[in-house]
């Protein structure tokens, strides 16, 4: 227990030093001690001035090195949930808010996602992060031509909309066309299915499914996704479709002049994953009501009770 005390004693003296390569070596040691051991972290974080050190090495415009490894020390120590709501002061969601902006340091905002990701993961977290323009600062980047730290942004956003003052916040910053361009132009399955994963998260309330339905051509969008290849993506677009169905008869009627629908449906219902399945017949369900009012008014309605019996 003493030997990575002393280490950590030691390696806060060295970050005092003005010679990068002294703090570079003390930041290697304290990546290493802190990167799987949870009794390291804590024993880091306690110790006095450590946090702020290691916030102000972060900062640094010298050296892109010493930057990654403060900001990854802490991320370390933001994988103890105890020690979650103490980094995530306004001052530290600030300045990780600047890093995701910048265009020009691609690992460094890597991490800073990262790092914000981890602390929104605990719950009382989530609202601070809306106050400190974080959720816009996701949304901005989100529009940005896609990089190596897209995925990273995702992510952070999915973890914070599951905050209802969140979602309101990234519905009123642009995010669902944002989102919704990227499951066209993505070429990338998983940046669509995270894309629409966080669409859903936005269409369990109001705002979100207000500005879903007010999209050009969304159902047949979302049509298109179901005979596509990737599960979560189907998962989410059927999810989605539930909802827009719920609300709007105007959705139903766009989906049931699409000719392909049925079979997509079947197909899905039988080739699914099972939350897809699930789904699937959810869809089929609705639209079958749907038909059969159109078709026959309320002997319709009958009809489709019977046989769903």
């Amino acid at each position: 227990m003493a030997r990575p005390r002393e280490a950590i004693v030691e390696c806060l003296s060295e970050l005092q030093s003005e010679s990068h390569e002294n703090q570079q070596k003390a930041l290697l040691t304290l990546v290493s001690i802190t990167k799987v051991n949870p009794h390291n972290r804590n024993l880091l974080a306690q110790t006095n001035g450590v946090v702020s050190t290691l916030l102000s090495l972060s900062m640094s415009p010298s050296s892109t090195t010493i930057q990654l490894l403060a900001l990854s020390i802490l991320f370390n120590l933001s994988l103890n949930p105890n020690l979650k709501q103490t980094l995530a002061d306004m001052e530290k969601i600030l300045f990780l808010n600047s890093v995701i902006m910048s265009s020009t340091s691609v690992e460094p905002s890597r991490i800073a996602a990262s790092l914000l990701c981890s602390l929104a993961m605990l719950d009382k977290n989530k609202a601070k992060f809306g106050v400190a323009g974080t959720v816009e600062a996701l949304v901005k980047v989100i529009s940005r031509p896609r990089g190596p730290a897209s995925h990273h942004f995702l992510s952070t956003l999915a973890e914070l909309v599951q905050f209802h003052g969140n979602c309101t916040v990234a519905v009123q910053s642009g995010a669902v066309p944002v989102l919704i361009k990227l499951v066209k132009d993505s070429d990338c399955e998983d940046l669509a299915g995270t894309s629409l994963a966080i669409l859903c998260l936005l269409a369990r309330f109001e705002e979100g499914l207000t500005a879903l339905k007010e999209m050009d051509k969304i159902v047949a969008l979302l049509i298109e996704i179901l005979k596509g290849k990737c599960m979560l993506s189907k998962e989410g677009a059927a999810d989605i479709l539930l909802r827009l169905f719920d609300e709007s008869e105007g959705c139903i009627r766009d989906a049931l002049r699409l000719p392909e629908l049925s079979s997509v449906l079947a197909d899905l219902s039988v080739r699914g994953s099972v939350r897809a399945r699930e789904k699937a017949s959810l869809l089929m369900k609705k639209l079958m009501e749907a038909n059969m009012d159109v078709v026959y008014g309320d002997t319709g309605n009958k009809t489709a009770a019977y046989l769903q019996c």
